[in-house]
C-alpha cells in the first residue's frame, strides 16, 4: 500500500482518533499490516519485548533503580491517586459529552444527557475518594453500554480505564485511612496485573487501530499535523509508510513490556517520554485521555520502587503465591 503525501513524522503515542476529523471514515487495511515489512516491524517489537523481560528477569536487581527507591512511600497512596485520576478523566469527557475516550460523543436526546450525566457522578464519586469499590464497580459497567454505542474496537481502546477501575476493586484504601499497607500477597498480585495487562492491551490494540491496521488515519493525522515532523527537523527523510510502521511497532513494544512487567521502572520512564512530549503539542485533549495512563504508570512505578512489591509487579499469573524467599524480603516502602 502506497500513502500518497508527503513524508510526515509524529510523536509515536498520539491518539489519531482524538485529533482527526471523522475518523470513522477510515476503515481497518489489514492488506498493510501483513506486508512484509510492517510484519518485520512488528515481529522485532515481539522479539525485543521477550528479550526485555528476560534480560530484566536474569541480570537486573529489584528494584532495578534504586536512586527511585523513596518513591515506595507513595504505594498506600495509590488508590486514592488512581481514583483521582480516573475520576478526573471521566468527569472531563462527561463534561466535553464524551464517552469513555474524547472521540465518542455521546448520542443526542435524553439519553445522551443521562449517559454522560452518570458519567460525571461516576467521576465525581471517584474523586471524593469514598467507598472507591462501587464507584469502580460503576466504571466496570459502562464498558457494555460502550459496546452498544461504539463496538468492541473502541472499548478496547479504553481498557486502560478498566484496568484502573478493576485494580479499585481489588484494592481499594481502607476506610478508616487513607491507604492500604498490610494485604494478603495475592490480593495486590491480583491488582497489578489487572492494571499493568489492561494498560498494555489498550497500547497494543491502539498500534494496531490506528497505525498498523490503518495507515490511512494515521497518514491523515500526519497530514493535519505537520508541525510533527521531527524526523525532517534532524534531516532524516523518512516514507509515511515507513514512520507508520514505526510508530506502530513502538507502540506494540510498550505495550508488551508493561503487561511483561519486567523492569517497571525503566518501562515506565521509557515510556513515559513520547507520552508527555505529546502534551506541548495537543493540549488539554491529550492530557485528559491519557490521565488514566499517567495514572497507572505511576502507579507501576511506585510500585516497582518498592522492595516488597517489585516482583509482585512482574508476576506473570496472579493467582500463585510469590515465592517464599522474594516475600522475605525486607519491607522497601
Amino acid at each position: 500500500m502506497i500513502v500518497t503525501m508527503e513524508a510526515q513524522v509524529s510523536m509515536p503515542l498520539a491518539h489519531e482518533k482524538w485529533f482527526v476529523d471523522d475518523p470513522g471514515a477510515y476503515p481497518a487495511d489489514w492488506s498493510f499490516f501483513f506486508e512484509a515489512p510492517t510484519l518485520l516491524f512488528a515481529g522485532a517489537a515481539v522479539g525485543i519485548a521477550l528479550l526485555w523481560r528476560w534480560a530484566a528477569v536474569r541480570f537486573l536487581p529489584l528494584p532495578e533503580l534504586r536512586l527511585l527507591s523513596p518513591l515506595a512511600r507513595l504505594v498506600p497512596w495509590i488508590p486514592r491517586i488512581l481514583g483521582i485520576h480516573l475520576g478526573v478523566s471521566l468527569l472531563s469527557l462527561a463534561v466535553d459529552d464524551a464517552y469513555l475516550a474524547p472521540q465518542l460523543v455521546v448520542p443526542d436526546g435524553v439519553g445522551g444527557v443521562l449517559l454522560a450525566f452518570a458519567e460525571g457522578i461516576i467521576g465525581i464519586w471517584l474523586i471524593s475518594g469514598v467507598y472507591l469499590r462501587p464507584a469502580a464497580l460503576g466504571v466496570v459497567l459502562l464498558g457494555p453500554l460502550g459496546l452498544v454505542l461504539a463496538g468492541p474496537v473502541e472499548v478496547l481502546e479504553a481498557c486502560d480505564l478498566l484496568g484502573l477501575a478493576l485494580f479499585l476493586v481489588i484494592l481499594p484504601p481502607g476506610r478508616n485511612a487513607w491507604g492500604r499497607v498490610d494485604v494478603d500477597p495475592d490480593v495486590e498480585i491480583a491488582a497489578l496485573y489487572c492494571l499493568r495487562v489492561l494498560l498494555g492491551t489498550a497500547l497494543i490494540v491502539l498500534a494496531f487501530s490506528e497505525k498498523l491496521a490503518n495507515p490511512e488515519l494515521a497518514a491523515q493525522f500526519l497530514d493535519d499535523y505537520p508541525a510533527f515532523n521531527l524526523f525532517e527537523v534532524i534531516g532524516i527523510d523518512l516514507a509515511d509508510e515507513t514512520f507508520i510502521r514505526l510508530a506502530g511497532a513502538v507502540e506494540l513494544l510498550f505495550g508488551l513490556m508493561l503487561i511483561s512487567g519486567a523492569a517497571p521502572q525503566l518501562t515506565v520512564l521509557i515510556a513515559g517520554i513520547p507520552f508527555n512530549a505529546t502534551l506541548f503539542f495537543l493540549g488539554r485533549v491529550e492530557l485528559i485521555g491519557h490521565l488514566p495512563i499517567y495514572g497507572a504508570m505511576l502507579a507501576l512505578l511506585v510500585y516497582g520502587s518498592s522492595v516488597r512489591h517489585a516482583p509482585m509487579v512482574r508476576e506473570l499469573w496472579p493467582f500463585g503465591r510469590l515465592r517464599r524467599e522474594t516475600l522475605t524480603r525486607p519491607a522497601g516502602r
